[in-house]
């Protein structure tokens, strides 16, 4: 037995699903809702996300990046709200924002690990990283191509559902 794993842990597949083209402060995302199968994002949170996208953005896009977003229902009321975008040609950079309960908007997320902890931090799950590894694969072919208008086109439609 690992001891990574809880003995009491159980895992089950979760969907992913294409929501959204977002663009916010000159960069264009692809918005992705992560959830349960029976548990949707709930119509409040899905708003303030939107509102996330009007309020946040510039203070982590730029203009000209791209990446996707993963709005993550993790239980009956804490969403994460993962903002990924592709930056030194081919590194994925993420800011994490969460929402938790009844709080009034996204907050950005901070584990606050002691120090003695060293610098190992959480990045991606499981289930996130579906999306993710679909969506390094969709860059990478981007990057391969020749990075004109129609292959940013092509690499923006290039969407993942499914289970995960």
């Amino acid at each position: 037995m690992s001891a990574a794993v809880d003995p009491d842990y159980r895992h089950y597949p979760k969907e992913a699903r294409y929501h959204a083209r977002v663009e916010a402060a000159g960069a264009k995302l692809k918005l992705y809702h992560l959830t349960a199968a029976d548990a949707p994002v709930p119509e409040d949170v899905r708003a303030l996300a939107a509102r996330w996208f009007e309020e946040q953005p510039a203070a982590i896009l730029q203009p000209g990046d791209c990446g996707f977003v993963i709005l993550h229902r993790c239980g009956a009321d804490f969403h994460f709200l993962l903002v990924s975008v592709w930056r030194g040609s081919n590194e994925l950079w993420e800011a994490v924002w969460y929402r938790h309960g009844e709080m009034p908007a996204f907050s950005r997320f901070d584990p606050a690990y002691p120090a003695e902890k060293g610098v190992v931090r959480p990045t991606f799950c499981v289930w996130e990283l579906g999306i993710v590894a679909h969506e390094s694969a969709a860059w990478g072919r981007y990057l391969a191509s020749p990075r004109d208008d129609m292959a940013r086109s092509r690499w923006l439609e290039d969407i993942f559902e499914g289970a995960v």
